[in-house]
Order: C-alpha cells, then sequence, then structure tokens
C-alpha cells in the first residue's frame, strides 16, 4: 500500500509531543520486548544447556576412556599398540606385529579367524585382501605370514616333475630387508580329489633367482621352510556366471622363511623382539593366472585401506581433550592424541564468546582418568586428560545451528512490525498530522489561504483509518465552505461600509456650509465627525479602521484642551464634570480631536458606572518628562479578572453578568478607541480601583 506524502510545505505544521504517538510507542515496544524476549530465551537455554554438559562432562570423560580401553583391549587393539608407528598404508608392505605367538596357517578356519579378530587385513577396492605378520613370539621362529583372499578362475594346477609353469596359477612373493631381496615363486599344487567341491592345494615354494621366469630351473629344489597353501570355494561370485569359467573366493596362507630372524633368534642369548628392523622389511606378493603377465593380486595395488591405527582413536575424543598412551617400563617416547577438529563445523566466533562468559557453578577446570592394559608384550598406560569446558565447542557448533532458527524468528517478528508500519502505523501518523495540522491552522489569521492547502482526501479507505480519513476530510470540507461565505460576508459588509461612508459624508459637507465659523460649537462637531467618516471608510470592520487610522500628533495645550472638554461635555450627555485648571499652559504631545474622542469615551464610562448624583472630576498631574490626566469616578470598581481585557474590543466594563462581553445596546468599543488613539500618540491609559471608585488615568508626553 502505498503511504501518501505527509509534507505539507505550505502549512505550519505543530510541534507533537510524545503523547501524540503514544500508540505507535507502544506498538514498538511491545515488538521490541518480543525481540528481546527471544535473544533472552535463546541465552537462558544456552546457559541451560552449558550447565548440563559441564555437569555430564565428568562422567562422559570416563566413559571415553572405558570406550577407548574396550577397543584396545580387543585383538585389533592390542595390534594397534603393538604397531603405534603405523598411521597409514604403506607399499610395499611392512609386518605388523600380531597379538598372537603364531599363526596357524595351514588351517583355513584358524588363519581366517585370527586375521579377521586382529583386523590386521589390508582391504582393496575389488574385494581382496592380505594380512603381512610376524608373530609376538620370538621362539616360534622367524617367519612372516601372508594370509588373505582374492577372486580367481577355476585354479590351474603343476603336475610334480613339470619345469613349465606358466600355464598355471602360482604366487610370486619377494621379501626386501637390509638392502637384499629374496624372491620365490610357488605353483599351484592340488590336493584332494579332483571333483572335491572346495578346491584344495598348495603352493610349492621355488627360490626364483631369475626373476619374473616363467620355467623352473631343471635341478630346482622347493624352500624347505616355504610354506604356501590356497583354497577356493566352489561358488560362483557372481551368481550370473558360468559355473564353469566363473571367478571364485580364494583363501591363501602363505609362511616366509626369514634367515636373518632365525639367526637372530638363535645367535642371541636375550633375542629382541620385534626385530629392530621390522619396518624397513619390504614384502610383495603377486598371484598370477595360466598364460597371463597380469596379476590376479598385487599387493601394491592402489587404493587399499589400512586396518586400525592409534591415529583412529582420536575420533573418540572431543576437541581439547589429550589421550597419552605409553608403555609401561619402557624408555620409548609415549604417543600422545588429540581430539580431532578436522572437517567439524565451525562455531561463531561471538556465540563462542557469549558461551565462555555464561555463568556456571565452579567445577575443576583439568580432569585426568588413567587405565592399564595388558598385553603380550607388556602392560601399556592410558591417560586420558579433559576440560571440563571444552564441551563448550560442541555446544558453540549446536548453538550457531540453532542461531539461524533465533534469526528467523526475529526476522519474523521484524517483518511483522514492518507491515503493521507500513499499512497501520504510518498512517495513523498521516492522519495524526494532518488532524493537528487542522487544528492549528483553523485558528490562523490567514485561515483561508491555510485550509485551501490542507487536504486528507487521499486518506480516505474502506478501512478504520480509511473511514476516519473520510469524516476529517468531510469536515474539513464543511470549514472550507463557512469561511468561503464568511469571506464573502466580509466583503459585502465592507461594501455597505463603503456605501454608509459615502451617504454620511454628503450631508456632512452641507453641515459644514451651514456652520463655517471656527468658534461655533456644532463646527467642532461636524468636524470631529466628518474625522470618524474618514476613519472608517474602507475599513471592513471598526477595531480595523481604528488601528489603521493615521494621527497627526503635534503640539497641546492640556491644560487649556481640558477646560474645554469639561466645559462642553454637557453635549454629549455627560452631567457634573469638574476640572480645576492649573492656570499656566502644559504642552504634550498629541492629536486634538483624536484625544477629545478618548477622553469623550472616558467619560462617558464614568458616567454610566458612576454612582448617581456623584461628580465626575478630572485631575491634571505634570512630572519631568510627561502629564497625566485622571478621570474618576465614584461607583462599583472592576473586577481585577477584567482590568486590563476593558480596552479589548468587544469587552464592557459593567461584566457582572455577562463574563465582561458587551451588553445589549452597547459595543464595547470605546476604551478600545481610547486605547488604540493614545498608542498611536505614544501614550498610555490604565485603570485603577481606588478612593471609592475607579480612576482612568491617561498619560501623555511632554514638549519642551
Amino acid at each position: 500500500m502505498k503511504v501518501p506524502d505527509i509534507s505539507l510545505p505550505r502549512l505550519e505544521m505543530p510541534r507533537l509531543g510524545l503523547v501524540a504517538f503514544r500508540r505507535r510507542i507502544i506498538v514498538r515496544a511491545v515488538f521490541l520486548l518480543l525481540a528481546v524476549a527471544t535473544l533472552a530465551l535463546a541465552v537462558v537455554l544456552l546457559q541451560d544447556e552449558k550447565e548440563r554438559s559441564v555437569r555430564n562432562y565428568e562422567s562422559s570423560l570416563g566413559k571415553t576412556l572405558a570406550e577407548v580401553s574396550a577397543r584396545l583391549r580387543h585383538p585389533a587393539g592390542q595390534m594397534a599398540l603393538l604397531n603405534p608407528g603405523r598411521t597409514e598404508q604403506q607399499t610395499p608392505l611392512r609386518p605388523l606385529l600380531l597379538p598372537y605367538a603364531a599363526l596357524d596357517f595351514d588351517d583355513q578356519i584358524k588363519a581366517q579367524q585370527a586375521v579377521e579378530t586382529a583386523g590386521c587385513s589390508v582391504q582393496y577396492p575389488d574385494g581382496s585382501s592380505i594380512c603381512v605378520a610376524i608373530g609376538n613370539n620370538p621362539y616360534a621362529g622367524g617367519f612372516i605370514y601372508l594370509v588373505g583372499s582374492f577372486q580367481s578362475p577355476p585354479l590351474v594346477s603343476r603336475e610334480r616333475g613339470e619345469l613349465s609353469i606358466s600355464d598355471v596359477h602360482r604366487a610370486r612373493v619377494s621379501l626386501t630387508q637390509g638392502g637384499q631381496t629374496q624372491r620365490w615363486i610357488a605353483p599351484f599344487e592340488r590336493l584332494g580329489e579332483p571333483d572335491a567341491p572346495l578346491v584344495r592345494g598348495r603352493l610349492t615354494g621355488f627360490v626364483d633367482d631369475r626373476e619374473n621366469s616363467e620355467a623352473l630351473p631343471l635341478l630346482a629344489n622347493p624352500v624347505r621352510d616355504f610354506r604356501g597353501l590356497l583354497w577356493q570355494s566352489g561358488r560362483c561370485a557372481d551368481p550370473q556366471g558360468e559355473i564353469a569359467s566363473c571367478a571364485r573366493r580364494t583363501f591363501f596362507s602363505i609362511r616366509l622363511p626369514v634367515e636373518a630372524y632365525r639367526e637372530a633368534l638363535f645367535g642371541n642369548k636375550r633375542p629382541v623382539w620385534p626385530p629392530a628392523d621390522l619396518d624397513g622389511t619390504l614384502v610383495h606378493l603377486q598371484m598370477l593366472a595360466p598364460d597371463s603377465t597380469v596379476p590376479l593380486f598385487d599387493s601394491n595395488a592402489p587404493g587399499a585401506t589400512v586396518p586400525l591405527a592409534l591415529s583412529d582413536l582420536s575420533h573418540a575424543l572431543l576437541p581439547g581433550e589429550t589421550l597419552v598412551i605409553g608403555k609401561a617400563g619402557a624408555q620409548a617416547p609415549a604417543i600422545t592424541l588429540r581430539g580431532k577438529t578436522e572437517g567439524a563445523e565451525v562455531s561463531s566466533p561471538w556465540l563462542a564468546r557469549l558461551i565462555a562468559r555464561l555463568p556456571v557453578d565452579s567445577v575443576a577446570p583439568q580432569l585426568t582418568r588413567r587405565e592399564t592394559i595388558a598385553t603380550a608384550a607388556g602392560n601399556y598406560e592410558l591417560t586420558l586428560n579433559g576440560n571440563a569446558r571444552s564441551g563448550e565447542q560442541t555446544l558453540g557448533i549446536a548453538a550457531t545451528r540453532m542461531s539461524w532458527y533465533v534469526g528467523a524468528m526475529l526476522a519474523a517478528i521484524a517483518l511483522a512490525w514492518l507491515l503493521i508500519e507500513v499499512s497501520l502505523l504510518r498512517r495513523v501518523t498521516v492522519l495524526t498530522r494532518r488532524a493537528a495540522a487542522v487544528s492549528y491552522n483553523v485558528n490562523a489569521p490567514n485561515v483561508e489561504q491555510r485550509l485551501g492547502a490542507l487536504d486528507v482526501s487521499d486518506l480516505r479507505g474502506r478501512d478504520e483509518l480509511g473511514i476516519l480519513a473520510g469524516a476529517l476530510a468531510d469536515l474539513l470540507q464543511r470549514v472550507k465552505d463557512d469561511v468561503k461565505r464568511e469571506s464573502i460576508r466580509t466583503r459585502q459588509e465592507r461594501d455597505m461600509w463603503h456605501a454608509v461612508g459615502h451617504e454620511i459624508m454628503s450631508p456632512l459637507q452641507s453641515l459644514m456650509v451651514l456652520h463655517p465659523q471656527a468658534g461655533d460649537t456644532s463646527h467642532r462637531y461636524v468636524q470631529r465627525m466628518q474625522q470618524a467618516v474618514k476613519v472608517l471608510y474602507s475599513q471592513a470592520s471598526p477595531s480595523e479602521a481604528l488601528q489603521a487610522a493615521t494621527l497627526q500628533v503635534d503640539g497641546l495645550d492640556l491644560d487649556q484642551f481640558l477646560t474645554h472638554v469639561a466645559a462642553n461635555a454637557h453635549f454629549a450627555g455627560v452631567q457634573d464634570v469638574r476640572y480645576q485648571p492649573v492656570g499656566a499652559p502644559v504642552p504634550v504631545r498629541a492629536d486634538e480631536f483624536p484625544l477629545e474622542d478618548v477622553v469623550t469615551h472616558i467619560l462617558r464610562n464614568a458616567d454610566r458606572h458612576r454612582t448617581p448624583g456623584t461628580t465626575i472630576t478630572i485631575d491634571l498631574q505634570q512630572s519631568a518628562g510627561t502629564a497625566a490626566v485622571r478621570v474618576h469616578n465614584q461607583g462599583e470598581p472592576i473586577e481585577p479578572a477584567l482590568m486590563t481585557r476593558i480596552f479589548d474590543y468587544g469587552v464592557s466594563g459593567s461584566g457582572d453578568t455577562h463574563g465582561g462581553s458587551a451588553q445589549p445596546g452597547q459595543r464595547g468599543q470605546g476604551l478600545f478607541v481610547a486605547r488604540t488613539y493614545m498608542s498611536k500618540m505614544g501614550g498610555t491609559i490604565e485603570a485603577r480601583n481606588e478612593d471609592g471608585g475607579v480612576s482612568l488615568v491617561l498619560t501623555l508626553q511632554r514638549v519642551g
């Protein structure tokens, strides 16, 4: 909805106080309180959640350590403890230290369960796996175990004594240690019944002096300590494949003899186990199909997934927590794991500062929990350190997510306020200011011009405010019509005064011809009548005429003037007027005829209000720069409330029943004329209640 422009440049707009906008202030305050209450509720909830997290953190720290301990007591966890330096997969593979003394490698079920329980297998994208490891007991022999599985078509076996191995399945193994590399080639030889559903055979190992050769030497002998077995399932890995040629899951178990380990074990009284150069031992295994150089399985294939490592335990820690793992009594440095924050959601900085400042019950800032893990290689001590306020980051992340909902609520409140502001409050403001402008300008002197520039018809509408605006527009139009009619009446009155003045001037001119002598008393009064008509001529009202009159101020003998006025007062209908001349000239600045009108009006007013039978006295008092004329009559005093108002136009001194307004037959004009003329002559007039009656004092400036 378009809000009309409230600017009215041609109008004087009154200053409206806060009371005029109280409703708008209340509405805005309500929306402000809603916004503040929403924020306060969010802060209270944050504080409550922080207190809960601090109280629960101490018990959760113990649960975290118990969870980590349970994982480390499992064979997979013990293997991670025994191989602390492994953090990522490297090729060629390095042997791992198993939590077992040795593997029962010639039993498929036992070997498979052992590597799965220990979790030492490296997983490949095609589903293959391999575990390269050694036992934790040095006296089980210096062997490296290779246990895993891959997919292969039906196995093709080598006949004993046959030298060519290119047309059979075979394994190629290399071991690099101390800069030297050993290689074995092991063709598959089937065992058991040919038609058995489970194919079982052995891998007979030969030293592969000729790298990648496809035939055995003429006098080649198998390596006695090299042992390898293959088991192949009878079911196809792909149910839709042809049974004769489909790929099947094949499980292998190989034991590699390592002469360096055997010599170190039996050559020293106290063998060092695991070997110091275990991380430098590299193992590479390939499973080859008949008539193919592309391996069915290659342990160096990319994309392998590593087994459990100690670094993986950091995911169980909260940000700010540290887990120290060290072997009891060992000189090796302990391993420190920290709660990871990589990839975690980021909390808002200002929310984090707010949460940190929220008060909570005092708790120990640093908490420590300890646990001991027993393994075949010795005891390991776990120390978990936590901070009671470490949960603030997690709370900050949750608060950051929730802040969007709080922001949405605040936005909804702001939108509701904006809608009310635009559709209601601004229209109320416009209507209020327009109404105030009507009230303010309707009493202005140039009301016709001001109201002509004021219009509220653009605020009309069918709603509540539109109806109020329509009513105000109708009333304003009614006022404009009344002002227009009053203006027409004033112009007609002015024309009437013009006509009356013109008609009166003609007989007055004739009277001046009949009384041409200046000493004639009638001549003087005819002159006064002509001057009064000239003053009123061409004016809209008597008050405007008197205020617009121009006087000829000159020197005047006030003593002689008062003597003449007192002597001729009976011609104006005022009897018993007494003045005692001072006997010397008293020159003042005045215009004779207007001053005579002033004194005559005062005498008539005194005559109207004096006690019957009493005398009106005129006194003349002189000072250094002024002369004061005091006209006194006996009678009722003037009410204090009317003391200054009696000189206003339309106010009569006898205001007992009319509150100061002129009674019927009286215009309340005489004292107004007196004050106006005295002001134009540079003098003053005032009323006093004194000497049992009322005195009107005229003060004029002396000349010379």
